[in-house]
């Protein structure tokens, strides 16, 4: 845990990871609180599962574009406003909610709300690097990151649990906007870590138009990104598929508790991986954790009950946190210093494609098949992730390679990252 001591002692970097920690808390807690919400004054898991869906598919489509900005406007300017606006509209979205308004109306603000929310840890991870250009400390960095990410998953499932089935079934997304807003005023205002805005190029030195205008181009980048959007759609076939099965057997208000499970164990795991110095190619790391995780989720066909249902939670969660930080780190590798925000955000851009996929089509399933029926959604996409992974190791590993090479060569890359 030395490690750890050691990155939190730079100056401003315990300030900053623990805003940012509260600034993206309430977003664990926006999938499942839409769940039992929708599910419980609407009475349909597909209906729960098109708003949860409209959400995600527009915070990453939103998440991309304002990195974009972010890189180039700075965090502060792009970024508080928008946590502003995202807040709002989810307030609407919860009021309709509450009036019993036709179900068509639910879907404006939740759009919305997803559109402006941005990617809190993606910004995390750039004053990380920002403050600091030690290899060895980036890492540990940025797995202290995806452990803190795992811990808003294990207090918001229970929390969002805790409140909509104990105090009213809305109330479980009324935390996510307090936490938002807190959190963006404790994060923003941090401006001596704020990463500097991005110079425009030297003539002679920019890059094709196309690399620089969409940053999916860059060799190795998309192979990345479609393995984390179907892990993304693990996600939300996961969610909505755990409150089904809790509910069919009588236990609805433990679903909090085997969501937070799953996040548990992978922050336990990754931060485990961080404190390690590891030699074997990074690559070949990434495609192993993709294939764990789908071979853990074959154990979901086991279960029948919520004890059982936990232990296969566990030993999922073990395979996500370090195959977050090892995608995040092949990113930093591949793309330009200066597009870095945006490299990362497309990791979480990735991820919420993914939750709006996996958790429409599981929802649907759900409403004519049961839950079964939504675990083998989560197994499938957990099995393509794995195949593209496997298939696309050698392109990646290339890339990682080239990418590196240029960075010793003219310092065009992000070489801290290595």
């Amino acid at each position: 845990m030395r490690t750890y001591r050691e990155i939190l002692a730079i100056p401003g970097a315990l300030r900053f990871s623990s805003a940012g920690l509260l600034a993206r808390s309430g977003g664990a807690m926006m999938g499942l609180g839409i769940v039992l919400m929708v599910s419980a004054l609407y009475g349909s898991y597909g209906l729960a599962g098109a708003l949860v869906a409209a959400n995600a598919a527009a915070w990453a489509l939103g998440t991309a574009v304002l990195s974009n900005l972010v890189d180039r406007y700075g965090q502060r300017k792009v970024m508080y406003p928008a946590t502003v606006a995202s807040a709002a509209t989810l307030a609407i979205l919860v009021t309709f909610a509450v009036l019993q308004l036709p179900a068509w109306t639910l879907f404006a603000p939740a759009i919305i709300s997803g559109v402006t929310g941005g990617s809190p840890g993606a910004l995390v991870r750039a004053r990380w690097s920002h403050v600091t250009s030690d290899a060895r400390q980036l890492h540990a960095a940025f797995s202290l990151e995806s452990t803190l990410d795992e811990v808003t998953f294990v207090v918001g499932p229970v929390l969002a649990t805790a409140l909509s089935t104990s105090v009213h079934p809305a109330a479980g997304l009324i935390a996510p906007i307090v936490l938002s807003l807190l959190g963006a005023q404790l994060f923003y205002s941090q401006r001596a870590t704020e990463p500097p805005v991005a110079p425009p190029p030297e003539p002679g030195t920019e890059r094709p138009a196309a690399l620089r205008r969409f940053i999916l181009l860059t060799p190795g980048v998309a192979a990345i990104v479609v393995v984390n959007l179907l892990i993304g759609c693990v996600f939300g076939g996961v969610d909505v598929s755990v409150v089904a099965a809790t509910t069919d057997w009588g236990f609805r208000s433990a679903s909090g508790i085997i969501l937070a499970a799953f996040s548990g164990a992978s922050g336990v795991a990754g931060l485990l991986y961080g404190a390690r110095h590891w030699r074997s190619p990074l690559p070949g790391r990434f495609v192993t954790g993709v294939v764990a995780l789908f071979v853990a989720t074959l154990g979901l066909h086991l279960t029948s009950s919520v004890l059982v249902l936990t232990g296969i939670g566990v030993l999922i969660g073990l395979t996500v946190a370090p195959t977050f930080i090892n995608g995040n780190t092949l990113i930093g590798r591949l793309v330009l210093r200066e597009r870095l925000t945006e490299g990362l955000s497309w990791m979480g851009t990735g991820i919420g494609i993914g939750v709006a996929i996996g958790s429409s089509i599981a929802g649907g399933v759900i409403d004519t098949g049961g839950y079964p029926a939504g675990f083998a959604v989560v197994t499938g996409f957990a099995g393509l992730a794995a195949l593209i992974a496997v298939v696309s190791w050698t392109s990646v590993r290339r890339a990682e390679r080239t990418a590196s090479a240029a960075g010793d060569s003219d310092g065009d890359r992000d070489t801290v990252l290595k």
